[in-house]
């Protein structure tokens, strides 16, 4: 399902921030190289991530989700240098590809791997984190909601991807089709938060910790 048409999408990516030359050949090796390729945050959303990080003035970030590290390289491009980014995986293949890259950045030694089960991680985890970004299994992202807002500050942010799910969140019928959905609903009630769900690319919910 497309929510906008790709002459309007081309045009917001045209009047939206540059993409770094890494960014961009990052980009192009997962479209043509890595299986799931779609899985690849897309420009639009990878700019709003960036200009999240500099409006909360984020310095610890939580992701969930690396794939081939794009969206966590885009991320770090806007951490002060000071800055710390830890991303969850699981898949040692996808990620392989996404360490050799931040090995070419100046901004990849921001970015810190944690190759485990993401809820195992976040037991971890002390200090209070300034924004999350949830992005992987589907089946998982309730667990991740509850388990990722005690650990924000007050003030931060929690952004969630995929949450429209091709739309199959109006009329659900597989399992990550009501996991997606249940997140949604428990999501917009949580009194914890105030929530937006902005219809970029394949949606996104911003969660901003009261």
């Amino acid at each position: 399902m497309k929510f906008v048409s790709e002459e309007i999408s081309a045009y917001c990516e045209a009047h939206s921030q540059t993409l770094s030359p890494l960014l961009i050949a990052l980009a192009a090796e997962t479209r043509s190289q890595v299986p799931g390729a779609t899985m690849l945050v897309g420009t639009l959303e990878g700019n709003l991530l960036r200009l999240l990080i500099r409006l909360t003035g984020a310095k610890k970030v939580l992701e969930i989700g690396t794939f081939t590290g794009y969206s966590a390289l885009t991320m770090a491009e806007a951490l002060p240098e000071d800055g710390k980014l830890i991303t969850c995986d699981v898949n040692p293949d996808s990620t392989a590809v996404a360490r050799r890259y931040w090995e070419q950045s100046p901004h990849g030694h921001k970015i810190s791997l944690k190759l485990a089960p993401a809820l195992q991680t976040l037991e971890t985890i002390r200090d209070p984190l300034d924004m999350v970004f949830i992005d992987a299994d589907k089946e998982n992202y309730l667990n991740y909601w509850k388990a990722c807002l005690p650990k924000l500050r007050q003030g931060g942010l929690i952004v969630v991807d995929n949450v429209l799910w091709s739309g199959r969140v109006l009329r659900p019928e597989s399992e990550s089709d009501h996991a997606i959905a249940s997140l949604n609903d428990y999501a917009v009630q949580d009194e914890r938060v105030e929530c937006v769900m902005l219809p970029i690319r394949d949606g996104m919910l911003l969660a901003w910790k009261k």
